[in-house]
């Protein structure tokens, strides 16, 4: 922590209110419940929070569909891309609002309670036949069950029995890459499109598998532990930067949830050039592997690199164009890496998104370490 103290004295003084309760309350950790309540009370007042509270419907459910269609045959069902139901839950995620507010208890209720979902899946035909089909491809990314039983992760509840077997599936879906050589031993060519394919009972992880194991506690023993850490290692080891792969369901061929038929990229300090850099850096530290897995090694030792100089961490955009869409992410949508303060045109901000994410990274590293030493011992 000493190595930190530049990066948390910048944050004390810059940050928003949900880095600084993210700050004291998982890495500090000296919030007390006055200050506790105080910090979350201006969360609650903050523009998106406030957004995502007016997309509460009365039977609970937040937001239109999960990873769903924004518009459909000339009517917008999504009026910002926070509107649909999984960015809800990644943002309230983002903010740690506490599981027991009432706007998650709700939402967790009307994802177990079938007649529900069965409405909210009902308003479009593509959305109709995702829902009937919502059980297919859960070992392979391709189905919407898989969005909702990680959406409820992502909200603390993914240790419950209901998630269960997604996250045993979650496990299995890594350690199986154990006994891979290729991408070609699973894979299938089709004969006239263009493209490698898995069936959909096939067991291959996609970044859902990813979040709802970083969010879920239930599976650890140092085995499993073990064991993750070396598929996740034979991964950055097999796979190949061109990859391309599709989940087959029926007779159609569907990308799946950010399979991970590429290696993980480490940190460094230029642009980002995915639509998905830290997050899944991130969600493998939270996995408490410490650093046993390469590309973490890698890229913890670039962030402290990054640091060494004043503690605020920083991007090095390689054209002004980049900058501008970077700043333009503003929701925490499927496939954008976390940002936890609203307004970019604020000073510093940028800069704390970034410097808070450098910070709990090192930690989440530094307590898997920890662990992993204690149990050896």
């Amino acid at each position: 922590m000493k190595m930190l103290e530049k990066s948390i004295d910048f944050l004390l003084e810059n940050a928003g209110p949900v880095i600084q309760y993210r700050l004291r309350r998982e890495i500090l950790r000296d919030l007390a419940p006055s200050d506790e309540e105080k910090l979350l009370e201006r969360i609650y007042q903050t523009p998106y929070f406030k957004l995502v509270e007016s997309y509460v419907k009365p039977n609970g459910y937040i937001g239109s569909g999960a990873h769903s269609w924004g518009k459909w045959r000339g009517v917008i069902y999504h009026p910002t891309d926070l509107a649909d139901g999984e960015a809800c839950a990644r943002l309230l995620s983002n903010y740690a609002v506490p599981k027991t507010h009432p706007m998650i208890v709700n939402f967790i209720s009307a994802m177990r309670d079938e007649e529900t979902l069965r409405h909210e899946f009902s308003y479009i035909p593509p959305e109709i036949s995702r829902f009937e089909n919502r059980n297919i491809a859960l070992k392979s990314g391709g189905s919407l069950m898989i969005t909702i039983y990680t959406m409820q992760a992502l909200l603390g509840y993914g240790d419950d029995d209901y998630v269960k077997p997604f996250r045993d599936i979650s496990l299995d879906v890594f350690c199986r890459l154990l006994s891979l050589n290729s991408l070609d031993d699973i894979t299938k060519r089709h004969r006239t499109k263009n493209i490698s394919y898995i069936e959909a009972d096939t067991y291959f992880p996609c970044s859902y598998h990813l979040t709802t194991l970083a969010h879920t506690r239930a599976w650890r023993t140092p085995e499993n532990v073990k064991a993750l850490a070396n598929a996740l290692d034979r991964l950055n080891e097999i796979m190949r930067d061109d990859n391309q792969l599709a989940v087959k369901v029926g007779n159609k061929y569907y990308g799946p949830g950010w399979a991970f038929g590429r290696p993980f990229t480490p940190y460094t300090f230029d642009d980002q050039n995915t639509a998905m850099y830290r997050r899944p850096l991130t969600e493998i530290a939270m996995l408490g592997i410490g650093n046993r897995v390469g590309v973490i090694r890698e890229s913890a030792a670039n962030v402290e690199e990054a640091l060494s100089r004043d503690g605020i961490l920083r991007l090095n955009f390689d054209s002004a164009y980049k900058k501008r869409a970077y700043h333009s992410i503003y929701y925490p949508t499927a496939y954008a890496d976390t940002r936890l303060e609203t307004d970019y045109k604020r000073k510093y901000a940028m800069e704390c998104d970034l410097t808070f994410w450098a910070v709990q990274f090192l930690g989440l590293v530094d307590d898997g370490s920890t662990l992993a030493e204690s149990v050896a011992v």
